[in-house]
C-alpha cells in the first residue's frame, strides 16, 4: 500500500490562507521564492544542525521570513490537527467562563493564530472572551505575531477575543513579570508547547528532568478539564526525548496521557535505541509551499509530528483495553500479507493478516493507518514467533480513525 492511501488530507482554511498570503504579501513583496534559499537552510538547522540551532535563529530576519512563509503554515496545522483531537467540547469551561489558553514558544503566533481559527470555524461562541497568552524570546516574532492576530481578527470579524503577549525565555530568569502573570491569569484549558521542548535545557542528561520540572508547573495551570499539548518534530531524536520526557512525567504520577498512547507504562520505542514514534498525516500544503518545495526539492505532502495530549483528570482519547491499539506504522502490503506495528498496555509488537485469511469480520484492518485506533478480537502467535496473526474468524473495528 502506497504511503498515507487513503487518507483525509488535511488543509488549512481558505480564510487562514487569505491572511497569511494578505500578510506576507505586504512583508516580503518580492515574493515566496526569494524565501526559499533561507527555508532550505532553516529546514538543514532543524534536521541535522540541531546542536548548533538554539533558540534565537527567529531573531535573524532572513530565518525569520522563511520560518512565516513555509514552517508556520505547516505548524499550524499540525496544532490544528491535534485540537480536532481533543476531547468534544473541550473549549467549553464547566463553570462557563471565557476560554483561556497558554502558549509557550508563540513564535509568530502559531498556537495562538490555530486556536483562533479553529474556534471560528468549529465554535464560533467560544470566541468571545477568549484570551490567549503568549510567550516566545524574540519580539520581532511577538510582533509578527500581533500583527497576523489583528489581521485574522479584522478579516474574521472577531472583536471579543484577546491576545497577551510576553517576551520570555522558558529556559532562563524569569524576567519582565512574565511568568508571574501567566500563573496570575491560570488556569487554562488548553496549554500549548510546540516545537520548543527539544530546544529547552540542552541535551544533558539532566535536560529531560529539567524539562520535566517546567511541564509539571504548567500541568499544574491547568483547569481540571484542562489538556496540555505537546507537539515535537517528527526525528528520532526529537522524538525519543518526547518519548523519555513522557516516561518521566508518568513516573512522577504528574499527569496521565490522553492521547496518543493507551497505557501509562515505559514507552516500548525506547526499548531500541534505533526506533521512535510520530504521526503522519496527509495534507495540501499551500500553493506558496508548493512553489518552494519545488525550488528546493523538498515534498511536503504529509505533517510529520510527535505529540503528548497530558491531562491530570484520567480522561483518555479511548478506553484502554488488551484487544484495543493505537497502529504505529503505516499497513505495510506484503506478498500475500499485510502487516503493521501496533501498540497499547501489551507493548509494541507486528501483527499482520494473511490475504488468504481476509473476511467480512477483519475487512477493517484494510482501513487501517497510521495513527488508527482499531480493536482485535483475537490474534494468535506460533510458539517463539513474535508476529502476530489475525484470523479469519477475527473481528476487527476501528475505533478511531485519524
Amino acid at each position: 500500500m502506497a504511503p498515507l492511501q487513503g487518507k483525509d488530507a488535511v488543509r488549512l482554511s481558505p480564510l487562514l490562507l487569505q491572511v497569511l498570503e494578505e500578510f506576507r504579501s505586504e512583508s516580503r513583496p518580492s515574493g515566496v521564492m526569494r524565501a526559499a534559499p533561507a527555508v532550505a537552510e532553516l529546514s538543514r538547522l532543524f534536521t541535522k544542525g540541531r546542536e548548533v540551532l538554539g533558540t534565537n535563529y527567529l531573531k535573524d530576519p532572513a530565518l525569520a521570513a522563511a520560518y512565516l512563509t513555509y514552517f508556520f503554515p505547516v505548524n499550524l496545522c499540525k496544532i490544528q490537527v491535534l485540537l480536532d483531537e481533543l476531547p468534544e467540547n473541550w473549549q467549553m469551561s464547566p463553570d462557563g467562563r471565557p476560554l483561556r489558553v497558554l502558549d509557550l514558544g508563540t513564535g509568530p503566533g502559531t498556537g495562538a493564530l490555530a486556536v483562533l481559527d479553529w474556534l471560528k470555524h468549529h465554535a464560533c461562541d467560544s470566541l468571545h472572551g477568549l484570551t490567549v497568552v503568549g510567550v516566545d524570546t524574540s519580539a520581532e516574532a511577538l510582533h509578527q505575531a500581533r500583527l497576523l492576530w489583528t489581521a485574522y481578527s479584522r478579516q474574521a470579524d472577531v472583536r471579543n477575543a484577546n491576545l497577551v503577549l510576553h517576551e520570555g525565555d522558558l529556559a532562563g530568569p524569569a524576567k519582565n513579570g512574565w511568568r508571574d502573570d501567566i500563573t496570575r491569569r491560570a488556569p487554562y484549558d488548553l496549554v500549548i508547547v510546540a516545537n520548543c521542548v527539544n530546544e529547552l535545557f540542552g541535551q544533558t542528561t539532566q535536560a529531560i528532568k529539567a524539562r520535566a520540572n517546567l511541564i509539571a508547573d504548567l500541568l499544574a495551570m491547568l483547569a481540571t478539564e484542562g489538556t496540555l499539548m505537546i507537539v515535537e518534530p517528527a526525528l528520532r531524536q526529537t522524538s525519543r526525548a518526547l518519548h523519555q520526557l513522557r516516561d518521566q512525567l508518568l513516573l512522577e504520577k504528574r499527569c496521565t496521557v490522553y492521547s496518543p498512547c493507551l497505557h501509562e507504562g515505559h514507552c516500548p520505542a525506547l526499548i531500541k535505541e534505533h526506533d521512535w514514534c510520530h504521526e503522519e498525516r496527509a495534507w495540501v500544503p499551500p500553493l506558496s509551499i508548493q512553489q518552494i518545495d519545488h525550488e528546493v526539492g523538498f515534498i511536503k505532502d504529509a505533517l510529520k509530528f510527535s505529540y503528548l495530549l497530558l491531562r491530570t483528570d484520567g480522561k483518555t482519547v479511548v478506553e484502554r483495553r488488551p484487544d484495543t491499539f493505537r497502529m504505529v506504522s503505516e499497513l505495510r502490503t506484503l506478498k500475500g500479507d499485510t502487516r503493521a506495528w501496533l501498540c497499547n498496555e501489551l507493548g509494541r509488537s507486528e501483527v499482520g493478516r494473511l490475504d488468504r485469511e481476509e473476511s467480512d469480520l477483519n475487512a477493517a484492518w484494510n482501513e487501517c493507518q497510521r495513527g488508527t485506533i482499531v480493536r482485535i478480537e483475537s490474534i494468535t502467535r506460533k510458539v517463539g514467533a513474535s508476529l502476530g496473526r489475525i484470523p479469519n474468524n477475527a473481528a476487527v473495528d476501528v475505533v478511531r480513525s485519524v
